[in-house]
């Protein structure tokens, strides 16, 4: 009979489609993850993968059976819960997706008040697109979706999370630096670097600025990057200008490596929404957690923002 954490195995590698990213994840060798993929295979004499090079597809074999593993391995987590909950203990994994800047640092915040109530459970925050995030909810491979995103799907529940502001923020030798004010057409002459057209910040700044008439072929993009921080310190090295998310900003604005410049009539903000799948049956952590994030999402918004002030006001 397979072992359960073979099954782990099995679904992490399925979910990275790279047996090396799996046995980071998984604090294993590379070797101990094909391993155990072997094992399986022999076992039952099917190809659960087809390699090619450094990454992985699965099989026609792998891909009938992977909802089958994550139906066991979610049946698992429930009898793990009921063990905690004969104790009185609510315990666990708490595994989230999250696509957004705002999320990264929001999650922390929210998942440390939460453990303090309930020690026992074991949150991990994943980063991933928002495409991946909407797949892996609709295949139950993930119980929560962190974005800016509402899913409009008929199986998933959104529920605002979290109000975050964008930004314009600039070198401190950059002209706009001292006065700290441009108008929307100012953008034109610009370098300016963004993120990714998928994102969640790059959506909004584009919306706000077609209302100035402005679309993304207008403008001087140099430079594209996934990385929220990356930009903030290419834009520290006068590599362009940027909008970021305003907690991004927040250490470059509070150690004067950057400046904000308030683009006068363009006021960009997005909710950040967090996200499940109604057919998916929670553990009891995971429901608590849930109810948790609802029910905090003013406290959180509050405390997030009051420590932004202290912060840049430090």
């Amino acid at each position: 009979m397979v072992e359960l954490s073979t099954l782990q195995v099995f679904l992490i590698a399925a979910e990275e489609k790279n047996f090396s990213n799996a046995a980071k994840r998984l604090h294993l060798s590379q070797s101990a993850v094909s391993q155990n993929i072997q094992s399986m295979e022999r076992a039952y004499g099917v190809e659960l993968f087809i390699r090619r090079g450094r990454t992985v597809e699965l099989s026609e074999a792998g891909q009938t059976i992977l909802p089958m593993v994550q139906d066991v391995l979610r049946a698992a987590r429930m009898l793990e819960d009921g063990f905690h909950d004969l104790h009185d203990q609510v315990g666990g994994e708490i595994l989230i997706g999250c696509s957004t800047s705002a999320g990264k640092y929001l999650l922390p915040v929210l998942l440390s008040d939460f453990q303090r109530q309930y020690p026992a459970v074991r949150p991990r925050v994943k980063i991933m697109g928002r495409d991946s995030i909407h797949d892996r909810l609709l295949s139950n491979a993930i119980p929560f979706g962190v974005t800016s995103k509402i899913f409009e799907h008929r199986d998933l529940e959104c529920q605002p999370l979290f109000d975050d502001r964008i930004i314009l923020i600039v070198s401190t030798d950059h002209p706009w630096a001292e006065y700290g004010k441009a108008l929307p057409d100012d953008l034109l002459d610009q370098p300016i670097i963004m993120r990714e057209e998928m994102s969640g910040t790059c959506d909004t700044v584009m919306q706000g600025l077609k209302n100035y008439g402005i679309t993304p072929d207008m403008l001087n993009v140099t430079m594209e990057l996934g990385n929220p921080e990356a930009i903030e310190m290419a834009v520290e090295r006068g590599v362009g200008i940027a909008f970021v998310s305003e907690m991004v900003a927040a250490r470059g604005l509070a150690f004067g490596r950057i400046k904000r410049v308030e683009m006068q009539g363009l006021e960009l903000s997005r909710t950040v929404y967090i996200s499940r799948n109604l057919n998916n049956p929670l553990t009891r952590a995971q429901s608590l957690f849930w109810k948790f994030a609802q029910s905090q999402r003013k406290e959180i918004n509050t405390e997030i923002w009051d420590s932004l002030v202290d912060f840049t006001a430090s």
